[in-house]
């Protein structure tokens, strides 16, 4: 498994080997014993599992809050996505900036987002598939997020803000200087 760290060190990009031979491959994607020893010490609770149906599609910026707060696994089963995290760490250099990795079945990569940071992804492929581990379960009264396009973040997003399929949720958050502080 290789582990590597992106500009904001904290969230990091994991490709899991894959052994393949005629009948397909074998990969083992999550590691605790390799993990720990990269220094990553978290424990997963839950399993998700998302599917789009359009390129374009727009999940996100989710976060929780405390005591619900998650770090997140990622990794895509079908298609590709573009994949961002956002650092709300006020106390962090890189807070309110963001980092990004195009994560697809083919490439095999894994992104990991720790608490302190907003995850969003946006579909390059119809019909894709998303699992990822979270290291808490989830929590409505702690559910928060930012506003995908908000001005002052400049995420560079593949798709238009008319072409982008969003969640009435999504489309409502608030922008990153309208929060409180979280993290």
């Amino acid at each position: 498994m290789e582990i590597e760290s992106l500009p904001i060190p904290d969230v990091k990009l994991i490709r899991p080997k894959r052994f393949g031979d005629s009948r397909g491959f074998f990969s083992e994607v999550y590691s605790r014993p390799a993990f720990a020893k990269a220094g990553i010490a978290m424990e997963f609770v839950q399993d998700n599992h998302s599917r789009s149906a359009k390129a374009g599609t727009i999940r996100g910026l989710h976060f929780q809050t405390a005591p619900f707060a998650q770090d997140k696994l990622v990794r895509v089963v079908k298609g590709r996505i573009l994949d961002v995290a956002v650092d709300l760490r006020r106390a962090s250099p890189s807070f309110g900036q963001y980092v990004s990795a195009e994560l697809s079945a083919d490439n095999w990569t894994q992104i990991l987002v720790p608490i302190g940071f907003a995850h969003a992804f946006c579909t390059l492929e119809p019909d894709t598939e998303v699992v990822y581990k979270v290291s808490n379960v989830y929590w409505p009264a702690n559910d928060g997020g930012v506003l995908w396009n908000d001005p002052d973040l400049a995420i560079a997003w593949p798709v238009s803000g008319s072409d982008a399929v969003l969640s009435d949720k999504d489309a409502k958050l608030p922008r990153l200087r309208d929060l409180p502080p979280l993290f």
